[in-house]
């Protein structure tokens, strides 16, 4: 079903990935996780990861943008 002017939610982390013209694929590769939780670390702006997947997440983001800090990305 076509829906104009709607577009899927996306997170703090799909956003930076989407401005730098990575994919969620490429964005995995990096950082080591699987599909479906990088599907949902971008598209969730309430996902909340678990200290290890954070670890990951934030090692891959900092290679996009070096002074990030999770506060900036998630709720914690």
């Amino acid at each position: 079903m076509f829906r104009f002017g709607k577009r899927k939610p996306r997170s703090k982390v799909g956003k930076l990935i989407d401005q730098h013209g990575y994919t969620q694929e490429e964005f995995g590769s990096a950082s080591g996780i699987s599909r479906n939780t990088i599907r949902r670390v971008c598209s969730d702006p309430k996902y909340v990861p678990s200290a290890g997947v954070l670890k990951k997440i934030m090692k891959a983001v900092r290679s996009i943008d070096a002074g990030a800090k999770a506060d900036d990305y998630f709720n914690l």
